[in-house]
Protein backbone atom coordinates (compact mmCIF):
# COMPACT_ATOMS: atom_id res chain seq x y z
CA UNK A 1 0.00 0.00 0.00
CA UNK A 2 3.00 2.61 1.20
CA UNK A 3 4.63 1.77 -2.53
CA UNK A 4 1.36 2.35 -4.25
CA UNK A 5 0.67 5.61 -2.51
CA UNK A 6 4.64 6.46 -3.31
CA UNK A 7 4.07 5.82 -6.81
CA UNK A 8 0.72 8.37 -7.06
CA UNK A 9 2.92 10.84 -5.32
CA UNK A 10 5.40 10.48 -7.88
CA UNK A 11 3.25 10.61 -10.56
CA UNK A 12 1.35 13.31 -9.32
CA UNK A 13 4.30 15.52 -9.35
CA UNK A 14 5.29 14.49 -12.62
CA UNK A 15 2.12 16.18 -14.39
CA UNK A 16 2.52 19.41 -12.22
CA UNK A 17 6.05 19.18 -14.21
CA UNK A 18 4.88 19.02 -17.01
CA UNK A 19 2.02 21.86 -16.91
CA UNK A 20 4.72 24.41 -15.72
CA UNK A 21 7.19 23.34 -18.54
CA UNK A 22 7.78 25.30 -22.11
CA UNK A 23 5.41 24.27 -25.08
CA UNK A 24 8.28 23.61 -27.11
CA UNK A 25 10.18 21.56 -24.22
CA UNK A 26 6.92 19.87 -23.24
CA UNK A 27 6.84 18.62 -26.69
CA UNK A 28 10.10 17.39 -26.64
CA UNK A 29 9.20 15.39 -23.51
CA UNK A 30 5.99 13.70 -24.61
CA UNK A 31 8.23 12.61 -27.76
CA UNK A 32 11.07 11.38 -25.84
CA UNK A 33 13.72 13.81 -27.85
CA UNK A 34 14.04 16.39 -25.32
CA UNK A 35 16.74 17.13 -22.31
CA UNK A 36 15.80 19.36 -19.81
CA UNK A 37 18.47 22.83 -21.61
CA UNK A 38 16.14 25.33 -22.73
CA UNK A 39 15.30 24.59 -26.75
CA UNK A 40 18.31 26.89 -29.00
CA UNK A 41 16.27 29.29 -30.94
CA UNK A 42 17.21 30.26 -34.69
CA UNK A 43 18.76 33.74 -33.43
CA UNK A 44 20.91 32.08 -30.71
CA UNK A 45 22.37 29.88 -33.68
CA UNK A 46 23.24 32.46 -36.19
CA UNK A 47 24.66 34.79 -33.52
CA UNK A 48 27.01 32.06 -32.23
CA UNK A 49 27.54 31.23 -35.61
CA UNK A 50 28.50 34.42 -36.16
CA UNK A 51 30.91 34.55 -33.25
CA UNK A 52 32.32 31.52 -33.76
CA UNK A 53 33.38 32.78 -37.07
CA UNK A 54 34.27 36.53 -36.23
CA UNK A 55 36.84 34.87 -33.15
CA UNK A 56 38.00 32.27 -35.75
CA UNK A 57 38.69 35.13 -38.40
CA UNK A 58 40.35 37.20 -36.00
CA UNK A 59 42.64 34.35 -34.85
CA UNK A 60 43.32 33.37 -38.67
CA UNK A 61 44.11 37.15 -39.60
CA UNK A 62 46.52 37.38 -36.55
CA UNK A 63 48.00 33.92 -37.09
CA UNK A 64 48.98 34.78 -40.72
CA UNK A 65 49.82 38.46 -40.81
CA UNK A 66 52.47 37.75 -38.04
CA UNK A 67 56.77 38.48 -39.71
CA UNK A 68 56.64 35.55 -41.44
CA UNK A 69 53.08 34.08 -40.95
CA UNK A 70 53.22 32.72 -44.53
CA UNK A 71 56.49 32.54 -45.54
CA UNK A 72 57.63 30.20 -42.35
CA UNK A 73 54.49 27.74 -42.60
CA UNK A 74 54.77 25.05 -44.90
CA UNK A 75 50.85 25.08 -45.32
CA UNK A 76 49.82 28.10 -46.41
CA UNK A 77 53.42 29.17 -47.87
CA UNK A 78 53.00 30.97 -51.27
CA UNK A 79 55.60 29.03 -53.42
CA UNK A 80 55.92 30.47 -57.13
CA UNK A 81 53.76 30.33 -59.45
CA UNK A 82 53.13 26.69 -60.83
CA UNK A 83 52.16 28.27 -64.56
CA UNK A 84 55.52 30.29 -64.33
CA UNK A 85 57.61 27.40 -62.69
CA UNK A 86 59.14 27.08 -65.97
CA UNK A 87 60.41 30.93 -65.35
CA UNK A 88 61.52 29.53 -61.99
CA UNK A 89 63.53 26.06 -63.96
CA UNK A 90 65.23 28.85 -66.51
CA UNK A 91 66.09 31.51 -63.85
CA UNK A 92 67.60 28.81 -61.46
CA UNK A 93 69.73 27.52 -64.98
CA UNK A 94 70.58 31.22 -65.70
CA UNK A 95 71.92 30.82 -62.08
CA UNK A 96 69.61 33.58 -60.58
CA UNK A 97 68.63 31.55 -57.20
CA UNK A 98 69.52 34.58 -55.04
CA UNK A 99 66.43 36.67 -56.94
CA UNK A 100 64.40 33.44 -57.36
CA UNK A 101 64.41 33.66 -53.34
CA UNK A 102 64.14 37.05 -53.11
CA UNK A 103 61.38 36.53 -55.17
CA UNK A 104 59.22 34.08 -53.38
CA UNK A 105 60.11 36.01 -49.96
CA UNK A 106 58.43 38.89 -50.92
CA UNK A 107 55.38 37.10 -52.37
CA UNK A 108 54.50 35.97 -48.74
CA UNK A 109 55.17 39.07 -47.25
CA UNK A 110 52.99 40.83 -50.00
CA UNK A 111 50.09 38.28 -48.73
CA UNK A 112 51.27 39.22 -44.76
CA UNK A 113 50.73 42.48 -45.13
CA UNK A 114 47.40 42.00 -46.96
CA UNK A 115 45.98 40.18 -44.09
CA UNK A 116 46.96 42.15 -41.89
CA UNK A 117 44.78 44.90 -43.47
CA UNK A 118 42.36 42.87 -43.99
CA UNK A 119 40.55 42.04 -40.30
CA UNK A 120 37.53 44.41 -40.63
CA UNK A 121 36.86 43.36 -44.07
CA UNK A 122 36.94 39.60 -43.43
CA UNK A 123 35.05 40.29 -40.17
CA UNK A 124 32.29 42.80 -41.76
CA UNK A 125 31.92 39.85 -44.19
CA UNK A 126 30.16 37.11 -41.96
CA UNK A 127 27.41 39.28 -41.04
CA UNK A 128 25.94 38.37 -44.30
CA UNK A 129 24.93 35.16 -43.28
CA UNK A 130 21.19 34.30 -42.98
CA UNK A 131 19.20 32.25 -40.54
CA UNK A 132 18.10 30.13 -43.23
CA UNK A 133 20.57 27.28 -43.02
CA UNK A 134 21.62 28.00 -39.18
CA UNK A 135 21.12 24.64 -37.62
CA UNK A 136 22.01 22.47 -40.95
CA UNK A 137 25.41 24.58 -40.53
CA UNK A 138 25.60 23.96 -37.12
CA UNK A 139 24.77 20.11 -37.50
CA UNK A 140 26.72 19.75 -40.66
CA UNK A 141 30.34 18.35 -40.70
CA UNK A 142 33.68 19.95 -38.77
CA UNK A 143 33.92 23.04 -41.36
CA UNK A 144 30.64 23.62 -42.64
CA UNK A 145 30.25 27.16 -41.23
CA UNK A 146 33.48 27.79 -42.86
CA UNK A 147 32.61 26.46 -46.18
CA UNK A 148 29.28 28.18 -46.26
CA UNK A 149 30.68 31.41 -45.35
CA UNK A 150 33.12 30.67 -48.21
CA UNK A 151 31.16 30.05 -50.75
CA UNK A 152 28.89 33.03 -50.02
CA UNK A 153 31.46 35.77 -49.71
CA UNK A 154 34.81 34.75 -51.59
CA UNK A 155 33.41 36.86 -54.83
CA UNK A 156 32.62 39.91 -52.49
CA UNK A 157 36.08 39.28 -50.59
CA UNK A 158 38.37 38.87 -53.86
CA UNK A 159 36.89 42.18 -54.73
CA UNK A 160 38.05 43.98 -51.51
CA UNK A 161 41.04 42.14 -51.19
CA UNK A 162 42.50 42.85 -54.28
CA UNK A 163 43.40 46.70 -53.95
CA UNK A 164 44.79 45.49 -50.60
CA UNK A 165 47.08 42.96 -52.23
CA UNK A 166 48.09 45.54 -54.78
CA UNK A 167 49.07 47.60 -52.39
CA UNK A 168 51.15 45.57 -50.28
CA UNK A 169 52.69 44.55 -53.83
CA UNK A 170 53.82 47.74 -54.56
CA UNK A 171 54.94 48.81 -51.22
CA UNK A 172 57.45 45.45 -50.84
CA UNK A 173 58.26 46.15 -54.73
CA UNK A 174 57.40 42.82 -55.41
CA UNK A 175 56.94 43.61 -59.47
CA UNK A 176 60.94 44.10 -59.02
CA UNK A 177 61.66 40.61 -58.48
CA UNK A 178 58.96 39.44 -60.88
CA UNK A 179 59.83 41.54 -64.29
CA UNK A 180 63.17 40.68 -64.46
CA UNK A 181 62.60 36.97 -63.98
CA UNK A 182 60.14 37.43 -66.52
CA UNK A 183 61.63 38.81 -68.85
CA UNK A 184 64.38 37.06 -68.78
CA UNK A 185 62.58 34.15 -69.65
CA UNK A 186 60.03 35.74 -72.15
CA UNK A 187 63.54 36.92 -73.68
CA UNK A 188 64.72 33.22 -73.86
CA UNK A 189 60.92 31.79 -75.89
CA UNK A 190 62.42 33.40 -78.69
CA UNK A 191 65.30 30.63 -78.70
CA UNK A 192 63.41 28.28 -77.48
CA UNK A 193 60.18 28.54 -79.18
CA UNK A 194 58.52 27.53 -75.71
CA UNK A 195 55.38 30.33 -74.66
CA UNK A 196 55.59 33.28 -72.83
CA UNK A 197 54.12 33.76 -69.33
CA UNK A 198 52.25 36.81 -67.94
CA UNK A 199 51.02 36.02 -64.69
CA UNK A 200 48.43 37.86 -62.52
CA UNK A 201 50.40 38.27 -59.52
CA UNK A 202 47.90 40.31 -58.09
CA UNK A 203 45.07 38.03 -58.21
CA UNK A 204 47.78 34.97 -57.96
CA UNK A 205 48.21 36.83 -54.09
CA UNK A 206 44.90 37.70 -53.09
CA UNK A 207 43.57 34.08 -54.11
CA UNK A 208 46.92 32.63 -52.05
CA UNK A 209 46.25 34.95 -48.88
CA UNK A 210 42.28 34.18 -48.78
CA UNK A 211 42.90 30.44 -49.38
CA UNK A 212 45.34 30.86 -46.43
CA UNK A 213 42.87 32.50 -44.24
CA UNK A 214 40.06 30.29 -44.57
CA UNK A 215 42.11 27.28 -44.00
CA UNK A 216 42.65 28.55 -40.67
CA UNK A 217 39.11 29.59 -39.92
CA UNK A 218 38.10 26.48 -40.77
CA UNK A 219 41.18 24.92 -38.33
CA UNK A 220 39.58 27.35 -35.52
CA UNK A 221 36.16 25.99 -36.69
CA UNK A 222 36.86 22.47 -36.28
CA UNK A 223 38.67 23.36 -32.46
CA UNK A 224 35.11 25.02 -31.34
CA UNK A 225 33.22 22.07 -32.61
CA UNK A 226 35.49 19.39 -30.63
CA UNK A 227 37.16 21.15 -28.04
CA UNK A 228 34.91 22.63 -25.59
CA UNK A 229 37.95 24.60 -24.22
CA UNK A 230 38.09 26.48 -27.45
CA UNK A 231 34.17 27.74 -26.81
CA UNK A 232 35.47 31.06 -25.20
CA UNK A 233 31.80 32.51 -24.22
CA UNK A 234 28.95 31.52 -22.61
CA UNK A 235 26.68 31.37 -26.19
CA UNK A 236 29.57 29.24 -28.13
CA UNK A 237 29.22 26.70 -24.86
CA UNK A 238 25.68 26.69 -25.07
CA UNK A 239 25.21 26.69 -28.93
CA UNK A 240 28.07 24.53 -30.08
CA UNK A 241 27.32 21.85 -26.70
CA UNK A 242 23.91 21.33 -27.59
CA UNK A 243 24.80 19.59 -30.79
CA UNK A 244 27.33 17.03 -28.38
Amino acid sequence: MKRLSRIIAIAALGSMTLVSCDPAVLEGIMSGTATTAVPLSNEEVIRGLKEALSIGAQNAVSFTSKENGFLNNPIIRIPFPEEAQKVKNAALNLGLSAQVERFESTLNKAAEKAAAEAVPVFVNAITSMSIQDGFNILRGDSTAATQFLKKATTAELTQKFTPIVQKAIDEVKLTSYWEPLTKAYNQSTLFTGNQPVNTDLTAYVTEKALSGLFYYVADEEKKIRKDPAARVTDLLKRVFGSNQ
